[in-house]
Parts: C-alpha cells; structure tokens; sequence
C-alpha cells in the first residue's frame, strides 16, 4: 500500500479496518502463558523492525457469503454484535485468521468433526506450505483453502480482547480490533520472510522486559496489550476473561507535544478532551520517531506505566 504523501490534511487520511490476534499458550514450565510475536520488515514504512502480534487490514474478501458459510456457525450478525458495529464484524474474526497463516503459517480451522487442524504430519505440511504460498502471492483466497480442505474457520475459538484506532496525524490510520486465541497442536509457527522476518515465542513480561533494555522495538498498542495480558497465569484464566468481558471500549490515543517532550494521552487522562487535532499529517519518519519515543515512555523500565 502506498504511503501517505507529506503534508496531505489529516481528515483525509483514511481511517482503514484492521485486525491482530494475539496467539497464546501456557509455557513449558506452568508458570505463565507465551504469545506469538513477529517482527515487521526492516524496510517497512510504518515502524519497521517492531515485534508486533500476527495481523493486518481487513480484505473485502473477507466478507463474502462464502466465507460466512466456513465459519463454523458464526454469522455476521453475531460477530457484529460482539464488536458493537452494524454490519461487516465477521470480516475482522475472518481477517485474524488470515493474517495470522499469511504470516505466521499457523491456520485455526476444524475439521468437519470438529477437530482442530494438524500441521505436523509431512504430507499435510507441505500440502498447506502449498495453500500458503498462494494465498500470499494473491493467487487464491483464504475461503478457497477452506473449501479445498473441507475446514471451518475457528472464528468461534477467538475472544475479541481491545480496540485501538491509530491517533490522528499519522500518515497511515488503523482502527484496529485485537483478538485473543489458543494456538493449536501440532502446528509450529514460521514467518512469511517478506512483511514479516521473524517469529518468537515469549511471555509477555520477557517481552516487555526486553523493550525496555533495547533488544526489541515495541509499539505503544503493543505494550499496553503485553501489560494486560501479562495479568494472567494461564490460558485458559486470559480467555474465560475475555469471553466475559461487558465491554470494550475504542480507545484512540493522542500525541501531544509540550515543553517536557512527547506525550501521548488516552481517554481520561488531562488534557485528552482538549487536544487540538492536528490540520496535516506528519510525514512517516517523523510519525514512526514519535512513536518509539512515546512507547518507550509506556513502558520505561523502572516498574512503572505511562500513558
């Protein structure tokens, strides 16, 4: 997708679906949970070389009538009821899934028993390493993969978690839907080695951890979704939480600046109701410099949080 060009008026930059599952599983030692984290493309424009969660925008192909028919049950409606939208709510449980085996090689679908997917065995393995690199040469779509292999999409197996919408005066704007789901037996993740260049299994604490010593680039939606998650000590604790969630509410941060720096505010905090948005969108080097100070500031290393 094509940058924002500099100096085009902030209103006029789209505001574009999106989607991102965080993967989980309890670690090998009953301690805590792992989730899957891939690492952007260095040459990406928007903060390039960040560990983030397997996602990505949602494609119109992932609203079809088809696609509703592989979802195991769950209409449109539903999913829209989940996620307090009128229409098109299914395209963002459909999208997770997507991306998540677009990048990461991991495919949450069931057989028609009900029995989640297999990657482990050689033949099947290389029969979806197949479907895979079609997908992401844009030679099939993802409900075609279904349809050939007689699967359902495990939309029902992913708990929706947060919703972030990028902050105005970004050259690029997400409004973002974070999910949360187990990964499945027998399949072991692999990064695409194109929008993505590397996977790693870490708790969330390491995870953030590591951020603060400088070893890895994190995102300020990426923290604050680390710090929540890293509440709980299993699995099944994270999504028997989000499963029981009332509500989730957008929250759309907002990047001031003032005498003191950088700052970036979220609903509630003083100042956030009287930001003045921005007339232009800040050129993509500025923007992804502010970021990795903001998010360094989220998450600074001294047992303390920042908004």
């Amino acid at each position: 997708m094509a940058e924002t060009p500099p100096h085009v008026p902030a209103d006029q930059v789209a505001l574009r679906p999106a989607a991102t599952v965080m993967l989980v599983r309890d670690d090998d030692q009953g301690t805590g949970i792992e989730v899957l984290m891939v690492q952007r493309n260095l040459n990406s424009d928007f903060v390039g070389g960040a560990y983030v969660f397997p996602g990505g925008a949602v494609d119109p192909a992932d609203s079809t009538a088809q696609v509703e028919q592989r979802s195991g049950g769950r209409t449109d409606a539903n999913a829209s009821e989940i996620l307090g939208i009128e229409r098109g709510g299914l395209a963002y449980f459909i999208a997770v899934l997507r991306e998540c085996f677009e990048e990461a090689g991991i495919l949450l679908a069931t057989d028609p028993a009900g029995t989640m997917l297999r990657l482990d065995d050689e033949v099947t393995a290389e029969r979806f390493a197949v479907h895979r690199h079609k997908l992401n040469n844009r030679e099939c779509t993802f409900v075609e993969i279904a349809e050939a292999e007689d699967l359902h999409l495990a939309v029902q197996d992913v708990a929706y978690f947060a919703h972030w919408i990028t902050p105005e005066g970004a050259p690029r704007r997400y409004d973002t839907r974070f999910f949360v789901a187990r990964a499945p037996e027998g399949q072991v993740p692999a990064h695409d080695a194109g929008e993505v260049i590397a996977d790693v299994w870490i708790s969330p604490a390491e995870a953030l951890l590591a951020h603060q010593r400088n070893e890895i680039e994190l995102i300020f939606p990426t923290i604050k979704n680390l710090q929540a998650i890293s509440r709980f000590s299993t699995v099944d604790a994270l999504l028997d939480a989000a499963a029981h969630a009332e509500s989730i509410p957008a929250i759309m941060p907002r990047i001031t600046v003032t005498g003191e720096g950088v700052r970036i505010l979220l609903p509630g905090d003083d100042g956030y109701d009287d930001y003045v948005s921005p007339t232009h969108a800040t050129p993509p080097t500025d923007f992804n410099a502010t970021i990795k100070r903001v998010s360094h500031h989220a998450n600074p290393g001294d047992g303390t949080t920042h908004s």
